[in-house]
């Protein structure tokens, strides 16, 4: 990450708190392993912005630096000209997060006041005046050398990701929805209007694209042999494993010829009937390289995939709310037939034929669904749907433990743990939302509510 600085002053207040402000803060972000891009100190006065006219010439500066860094900490040493600010900032592109320097009580004469507590608030009525959206969280006033500065750094940078990547970016809506399948319908105008443009294949030019690939082709053997070390093939004959890695190249084409970011794949009845596999496996480990993949043409859910693996750098999955655990009202199992990334596994996966599908097809025209528990870890979920022209969402964050599920359990699951989860399911269920729900681990809703609430307009559903 790269982050703008901006630092505020009024003429009255005393200026060589600047100087040192400057230092701590790019001092404070080299530690996190961010890097900093200060203004020339002979821009302005003291190198800092106190008038309107100094404002824009920062903003001259930004537009200089377009597409160099990700965000904007605008750093308030004491308090700063609320004009300048906004002259500077409403143009910067980027999220602005404001920081504001605390006195001390035995630095409270006039000569050592900053007065940057009341200063932020200044900042914050007149952004709000002019539109310019900000972050901000509690306490009102910290050190850049304190631990939850860090803390803060790191949720900023993860803002940061998420409204860079999702201003504007493809996902793919690979095959038909399943007829059967009226819980996953997505508005394409609706998500359009929030910067996604859904670029749409039919299953025929997948299955086309499959069929050319030679199993013999380098990419084909290449793949087979990732593969093969990627998860447990044992029980796998060759010709499945071969058409598995076929289609995966076929997928991986498709994604770079369209430059996708994410895909929603109709991913049964046909490649059952047509290809004699399930794509489980292969979504598996799209997902494991940090591609967001969800199943059944979940489209809604890929979006927030997406954005929980830009939030923790992490792979995200597409799970089920699928069973009750026990009378327990905070547990639940959350599982799929094998779409989960190998990296949220506790154990290497198994492949074997898909029982659902050898069930109502015949033994042997499924195999790619890759068995495993997830691992025990705090995690952080989420879910989007498309409603009246609206984007809406809902997050949260839960704990997968350590209880066991029974060994004949088929796919992937875990028992997951979420306070109050009783009356958060009856609020994804009244309000529309999937049977599906995207998981990455880490604490990240809080991240999630500041990008999509503050800066890409997405409506939050309270659970």
């Amino acid at each position: 990450m790269k982050f703008a600085l901006y630092f505020g002053n009024r003429g009255f207040f005393p200026e060589r708190l600047i100087a040192s402000a400057r230092r701590e803060t790019v001092e404070a972000l080299a530690a996190l392993g961010i890097e900093s891009l200060c203004q020339p100190e002979e821009l302005t006065r003291y190198g800092a912005v106190e008038t309107a006219a100094e404002g824009r010439r920062y903003a001259a500066f930004l537009r200089e630096h377009a597409g160099e860094y990700d965000g904007v900490l605008l750093v308030l040493p004491n308090f700063g000209d609320e004009n300048g600010a906004s002259e500077a900032l409403r143009d910067c592109g980027t999220p602005i997060y404001i920081l504001a320097y605390p006195d001390e009580l035995d630095k409270m004469d006039f000569n050592s006041r900053r007065d940057a507590f009341c200063g932020k608030l200044s900042i914050m009525d007149v952004f709000g005046q002019f539109g310019i959206r900000y972050t901000v969280w509690a306490p009102h006033t910290l050190h850049p050398a304190s631990e939850e500065f860090g803390r803060q750094m790191v949720r900023f940078s993860a803002v940061c990701r998420i409204v860079k990547g999702m201003k504007r970016f493809r996902i793919g809506a690979v095959g038909a929805r399943p007829t059967a399948f009226k819980t996953i319908r997505f508005d394409e105008n609706a998500l359009q209007k929030y910067g996604i443009t859904t670029e749409v294949f039919d299953n025929s030019d997948l299955l086309l694209r499959v069929r050319a690939l030679r199993d013999d082709a380098p990419e084909v053997t290449a793949k087979a042999e990732l593969f093969s070390g990627y998860t447990d093939f044992s029980q796998v004959p060759r010709e499945k494993l071969l058409a598995l890695a076929k289609l995966s190249c076929a997928l991986d084409r498709l994604i770079a010829e369209y430059e996708l970011d994410a895909l929603g794949l109709r991913c049964w009845l046909d490649l059952e009937q047509t290809l004699q596999i399930s794509p489980c496996v292969v979504l598996s480990e799209l997902n494991d390289r940090g591609f967001p993949a969800a199943c059944e043409l979940d489209v809604g859910n890929a979006v927030t995939m997406y954005a929980l693996h830009l939030a923790s750098c992490e792979p995200a999955a597409c799970l089920d709310w699928n069973n009750n655990y026990e009378d327990d009202p905070d547990r639940c199992v959350l599982f799929h037939c094998g779409p989960v990334p190998q990296r949220l596994m506790l154990e290497r996966g198994r492949v074997i034929d898909h029982p659902m599908f050898a069930k109502s097809l015949g033994a042997g025209c499924a195999f790619g669904c890759n068995v495993g528990r997830i691992r025990p870890m705090h995690f952080t979920f989420a879910s989007s749907t498309t409603v009246d022209g609206r984007l809406r969402y809902y997050t949260g964050e839960g704990e997968f433990t350590c209880d066991t599920l029974p060994a004949e359990f088929f796919g992937c699951g875990g028992v997951a743990r979420i306070p109050g989860l009783q009356q958060g399911l009856l609020r994804i269920g009244r309000n529309g939302y999937r049977h599906h729900v995207g998981v990455t681990p880490g604490s990240w809703s809080t991240v999630l509510d500041e990008a999509f609430g503050t800066y890409l307009g997405y409506d939050k559903t309270e659970l």
